[in-house]
């Protein structure tokens, strides 16, 4: 029979195979950082400027693939107008048709 540390040995690999487990932590280091957040104190608002970084931020991990990364980003910032890649590109004068 399997001890206990086997088990959670197997379970630990199998969730990291299929991808699962980097997902729970990054939804736990979100539900936790929503946890700790204190709602009293307001959030500074979010210049122009700032929202840009935080979308090229959070474009650079989407395309990297750093999704459970960017899942605690988009978790963290304030609520966003969804504006699409084209809008960020007319902002900063660049192109939207980079792919990689």
């Amino acid at each position: 029979m399997a001890t206990v540390a086997e088990l959670k040995a197997v379970l630990k690999d199998t969730l990291e195979k299929r991808g699962v487990l980097g997902h729970l932590k990054a939804r736990i280091r979100a539900e936790v950082f929503s946890a700790l957040d204190d709602e009293s104190e307001p959030r500074p608002s979010l210049s122009h400027e700032n929202f840009l970084i935080n979308e090229l931020i959070r474009e650079y991990l989407e395309f990297n693939k750093y999704k459970y990364t960017a899942s605690v980003l988009i978790a963290e910032e304030p609520l966003r107008q969804e504006q699409g890649r084209g809008s960020n590109a007319e902002s900063l004068h660049t192109s939207p048709s980079v792919q990689r």
